[in-house]
C-alpha cells in the first residue's frame, strides 16, 4: 500500500480562469517554499506539494467563472522569515496584489510571521512562519 497522508486535509482547491497563468504564477511563488508542481491536468488543474498534491488550481468544473471566496484564504507553512519574505517578494514579482507585507502578527501569538497576497485570479494566500523560540503556547 502506498505512504499515508500524515496532515487532517486531503487537499485544497481554488478556481482559477486561466489556469496556466496560474500554474506559471504558483510555480513561482510556491517555489520559494520548496512547493512544487507535482501533477498536471493540461489547461484545467495542477497539483502542488512537497510530497503529495494538497493544493489545487482548477478550471472550475461546473464551466462558470471562477471567483475568490469572501473570507476564504490559504495558508502555506514557510519554513523561515527569510522565506516568508521570498514567497511575499515572488508573488509580486508574478503579478500578486499586497494584502500585508511580511512581518510579525503578534495578534495571532508571538511566534506568528507571515504575509498575505491576492493571487491572480483574487484568491488570498498566505506564507506563515512560527518561530518556536517565541512562542507563547
Amino acid at each position: 500500500m502506498g505512504e499515508q497522508h500524515s496532515g487532517i486535509l486531503s487537499h485544497v482547491s481554488l478556481g482559477s480562469n486561466d489556469p496556466d497563468r496560474a500554474m506559471r504564477f504558483y510555480d513561482a511563488t510556491l517555489a520559494t517554499l520548496g512547493i512544487v508542481r507535482l501533477h498536471t491536468l493540461d489547461g484545467i488543474a495542477a497539483g502542488y506539494g512537497r510530497q503529495f498534491p494538497e493544493f489545487w488550481i482548477v478550471l472550475p468544473s461546473n464551466e462558470q467563472p471562477a471567483s475568490a471566496g469572501n473570507g476564504v484564504h490559504v495558508g502555506f507553512v514557510a519554513e523561515s522569515r527569510e522565506s516568508v519574505r521570498a514567497f511575499h517578494a515572488a508573488a509580486m514579482a508574478a503579478g500578486a496584489s499586497d494584502a500585508g507585507a511580511p512581518g510579525p502578527r503578534p495578534e495571532y501569538g508571538a511566534a506568528y510571521y507571515g504575509c498575505f497576497v491576492m493571487d491572480l485570479d483574487g484568491n488570498k494566500i498566505e506564507a506563515t512562519f512560527r518561530d518556536v523560540e517565541l512562542s507563547d503556547d
